[in-house]
């Protein structure tokens, strides 16, 4: 059974990264690709996202890469009471001026496009 629910939070996990990358990552790593600066801050908070989800996860060898990163960026979101369309429109066009949240979930965005994080659970069956 574990390795259903694993499967069914992969995909849900999957689903909601897609609508991060809607609501602020698209406009974010487009700006960022076009701000150095922004480039660079994105590039040093995906290192930190890495290894905080890496090393400081117990069992995240095990679990999927989309469920770690969606649950991270949750947890950011949630504690600061907001979600990404609330960011996006805070940042306006100005990315240059994102605060560090908003440079956080751009970090997770750019990492859920790696294909290295598209890690699938343990397969639903045995061979």
């Amino acid at each position: 059974m574990a390795g259903l629910f694993d499967h069914v939070a992969d995909h849900h996990a999957q689903r909601w990264l897609a609508g991060l990358m809607e609501q602020l990552g698209e406009a974010g790593l487009a700006a960022a690709a076009a701000v150095p600066a922004l480039l660079a801050a994105v590039d040093q908070h995906a290192a930190g996202v890495r290894d905080i989800l890496l090393l400081g996860v117990e069992g995240a060898a095990a679990a999927a890469g989309a469920v770690l990163l969606a649950g991270y960026a949750k947890g950011l979101l949630d504690q600061a009471g907001t979600d990404a369309a609330r960011l996006r429109a805070a940042v306006g066009e100005c990315w240059h001026r994102a605060d560090w949240l908003t440079v956080r979930v751009l970090a997770v965005c750019a990492l859920s496009r790696d294909d290295r994080w598209h890690r699938s659970p343990a397969p639903m069956f045995e061979a």
